[in-house]
């Protein structure tokens, strides 16, 4: 069977066949190995004998080396404020809802940055006090501090799915969308599920996280079709399309990545400019980061490098940067460019070094590189993997 073939067969590449030949792009996921399976005629075991049966689980991600949000995942642990409960509040304590908008934005400033020890300390004491704030303070001010509560917890959730711990992502989205109904915010609302669908996106639970974002998108798809639509909205609507591609390319829907990336530029060219509406960084630039990330994950390394040729991420955040550069290097590595990659993973760790060092795309494209080096790796890529605790 052609290379071309087998690439028709399973709706990818024939670079991405080659890369599988090769050795070069691994078939880990289980859908991916069953539909090579299935193009081929042939059991899932005779691909890879280390394959039980064809029912077999997908494989748990495997956890970084170090994780600077132990301190949240315990302050999201139990009862959000048991104490109120019994009517423990003391008054001096309580915080005003300027001091309170001021945190919230500074913790989220400290997650687009992917500082994460920082962030672990301010939010772990925030989310708490919000906690304690909802169940003593004056009626007027309940809607706000609920829609403070959501943006926290949207927060936890984003770094909990950065740093690979989707099950308390998933905890944190959950609360973020019961505080932002109870704010009357149905953004808010969209805005957690966007939180929630990525964190079942890292869990490879595909069908929640595509029911999350397609139940988004088909709210906001009609209301997109009037021209008042408002641009806060349209990034919402965008940003769930890029949730879509990253599924669609993450099963090898080569077809339906492409039309969502397409879907999302037409919006993002409509807003004009790009925007951070709920955090979301979303524009014509982040769509951009997403058609190269997309491609990797479909394993076509040379368009994902021809995107990323036109782009420029300076405008976005470190975290954006970060993983914009991260998803450059991967793409290196599928075409066996070891020093282009190394070096995008350099400039990469430089903007964010705790994302860098923990994530698992990261972790992985650095095993490849050594691989790929033979006995004489890059002095730059192993004193990375030493700082990343690779092996």
């Amino acid at each position: 069977m052609s290379q071309a073939d087998l690439a028709t067969a399973m709706n990818r590449s024939e670079s991405w066949v080659s890369q599988v030949e090769r050795g070069v792009q691994p078939v880990e996921r289980l859908s991916v190995l069953q539909a090579l399976a299935d193009a081929l005629g042939v059991a899932t075991r005779d691909i890879r004998p280390d394959s039980a049966s064809e029912a077999e689980p997908e494989p748990e991600p495997e956890r970084p080396a170090s994780n600077d949000l132990d301190a949240l995942r315990v302050a999201l642990t139990g009862h959000p404020a048991l104490a109120s409960l019994f009517g423990e509040h003391t008054p001096g304590e309580q915080t005003s809802l300027r001091d309170f908008r001021q945190e919230v934005d500074q913790v989220w400033e400290l997650v687009h940055e992917s500082s994460y020890a920082a962030l672990s300390d301010r939010i772990s004491t925030l989310l708490p006090k919000l906690e304690a704030a909802v169940r003593h303070a004056p009626a007027a001010d309940l809607g706000e501090l609920h829609e403070l509560r959501a943006r926290a917890y949207q927060v936890a959730a984003a770094s909990f799915v950065r740093q690979d711990e989707p099950d308390a992502a998933w905890v944190a989205a959950d609360r973020a969308l019961q505080a932002a109904e109870q704010a009357g915010k149905p953004l808010e609302v969209v805005a957690s599920l966007f939180r929630m669908a990525h964190a079942f996106i890292r869990q490879q639970h595909v069908e929640q996280a595509e029911h999350a974002a397609s139940s988004a998108v088909s709210v906001l798809a009609p209301r997109a079709e009037a021209a008042t639509c408002p641009p806060e909205e349209l990034s919402l609507l965008g940003a769930m399309n890029l949730v879509l591609a990253v599924i669609c390319s993450r099963e090898g829907n080569r077809k339906q990545t492409h039309q969502h990336i397409e879907n999302a530029r037409r919006i993002a060219k409509r807003i004009g400019e790009d925007r951070n509406d709920f955090d979301t960084e979303f524009g014509p630039t982040n769509v951009e980061l997403h058609a190269v990330s997309t491609a990797v994950d479909l394993g076509d390394a040379g368009l994902a490098l021809e995107v990323a040729a036109d782009v420029d991420a300076s405008g976005l955040s470190p975290e954006r940067q970060s993983r914009f550069l991260l998803d450059v290097a991967r793409a290196h590595a599928q075409r066996r460019h070891v020093g282009e990659a190394v070096a995008a993973l350099v400039e990469a760790e430089l903007l964010a070094p705790e994302q860098i060092r923990t994530h698992h795309h990261a972790r992985d494209v650095m095993r490849e590189l050594i691989q790929l080096s033979g006995s004489r790796p890059p002095a730059q890529l192993t004193e990375l993997a030493e700082r990343s605790a690779v092996s």
